[in-house]
């Protein structure tokens, strides 16, 4: 039975959300919509009264794939929503600080992907999951990716056929670089002598530019890397790498324009491989920590490569359970820290206990970034600026980065 309600607001997750409280996927605030309740949920039927705001999607997959929300919606109203998001959580932070405008940094697309393998009707299939379902949706290329990786799927089916996508789901993730594509099985585990000689042919046979199952290299035509400014940063494989290029060079330029080239010595926390380092080395020093060994040896190769660069030391430490202590970050003139989704509790804590006077914090997730900012202002730092970055376009992700600097009266 069907029934006709008004959108009230979009929520956090790019759904409509109608007066009663029902969310509506695929709708916008002040549409009116004919929809058929499923439970808590509602299937929409069609839009009566559609927004000023929407637009035709692009895709002819959206609606059925589950990795973009937002397509309907035009690109202006989305990076206000985003904003939105970031201020919603600062303020159930009981933070009182107003996000800038969000960056657009979606560029030329996203470079890279996770696809899922399945067998349907006895065949290898690669696409993407339905939303809220295990169901695949095969695909032939994602259009908000970089055209380095339309062709993915195709390789994806084609690596699946010496493993016996049969027997277990496979998921490849894929990433363009400069030397072309660089793909990492997951979900397999490891593989025979004969098993691994088919994959390292077909690597071959498609131009990988290097091949790796959990992150263990079968192969590699030459060193893989991804040109990031003036540097090449140098990810391990299956490694992480942030969303867009153009997001990297947001997040990093903003971050060392908080700098503003007065730190001698600055610590990068949650380093990576480091992309933040090796441009903030071009005019301070900086010791780079993370828990990944690769990360860092990837790291040391680009800081090897480059020229122009101040001192770059190393240390690897997992932060959630052995976080910088203030002893050893009072040495820091500045702090970068840039963590995973859960964000950097513990090592907040610290830092809101040491005598450093200036941090800048890069987040994926609003809610543990506006944690770690109450705790950082509880510890006396002023949040200076919040900037959202948006490189995850028809989407409800969002990146951020914060400045915090020390209220001269609660330096101890």
């Amino acid at each position: 039975m069907s029934e006709t309600v008004t959108i009230r607001e979009l929520g956090a997750r790019g759904d409509g959300i109608a007066e009663d409280g029902t969310p509506v996927p695929y709708t916008l605030p002040g549409e009116r919509v004919a929809i058929h309740r499923e439970g808590r949920r509602a299937e929409l039927l069609g839009i009566e009264r559609p927004a000023p705001e929407r637009v035709e999607p692009f895709c002819p997959y959206f609606m059925r794939c589950g990795g973009c929300r937002t397509q309907h919606l035009a690109p202006e109203a989305e990076l206000a929503w985003k904003r939105g998001l970031v201020a919603q959580a600062l303020s159930q932070a009981r933070l009182d600080v107003e996000p800038a405008p969000t960056i657009d940094a979606h560029g030329a697309g996203r470079r890279r992907i996770t696809l899922h393998v399945r067998e349907i009707d006895g065949r290898a299939e690669a696409g993407l999951m339905e939303a809220r379902s295990h169901a695949l949706v095969p695909i032939d290329h994602c259009p908000i990716t970089v055209p380095a990786l339309h062709p993915a799927p195709a390789v994806a089916r084609r690596l699946a056929a010496p493993l016996g996508h049969g027997r277990k789901p496979l998921d490849v993730a894929v990433t363009a670089t400069d030397q072309g594509l660089d793909v990492d099985l997951r979900g397999h585990g490891p593989v025979s002598a004969g098993v691994a000689a088919a994959l390292v042919r077909i690597a071959g046979e498609l131009g990988l530019a290097r091949l790796s199952i959990h992150g263990e290299r079968l192969m590699e035509a030459e060193p893989v890397s991804v040109t990031a400014g003036e540097t090449r940063l140098f990810p391990a494989p299956g490694g992480f790498l942030q969303a867009t290029a153009a997001g990297q060079a947001a997040l990093t330029d903003l971050a060392v324009a908080a700098l503003g080239g007065r730190e001698r010595r600055v610590a990068d926390l949650f380093s990576g491989c480091g992309p933040l380092a090796l441009a903030i080395a071009r005019m301070a020093a900086v010791h780079a920590v993370e828990a990944d060994a690769a990360a860092l040896g990837g790291l040391d190769r680009s800081a090897r490569a480059a020229s122009g660069l101040r001192r770059i030391t190393t240390e690897r430490r997992d932060l959630f359970r052995r976080p910088l202590l203030p002893l050893e970050l009072d040495t820091f003139d500045a702090v970068v820290f840039d963590p995973p989704r859960a964000g950097a509790e513990a090592q907040a804590r610290q830092l809101a206990a040491s005598r450093v006077r200036l941090a800048i914090g890069l987040a994926c997730d609003a809610g543990t970034f506006a944690r770690d900012a109450a705790t950082l202002a509880a510890g006396g730092f002023r949040i200076e600026a919040v900037t959202p970055v948006d490189q995850f376009r028809h989407s409800a992700h969002v990146e951020m980065v914060g400045v915090f600097r020390r209220e001269p009266a609660r330096r101890r």
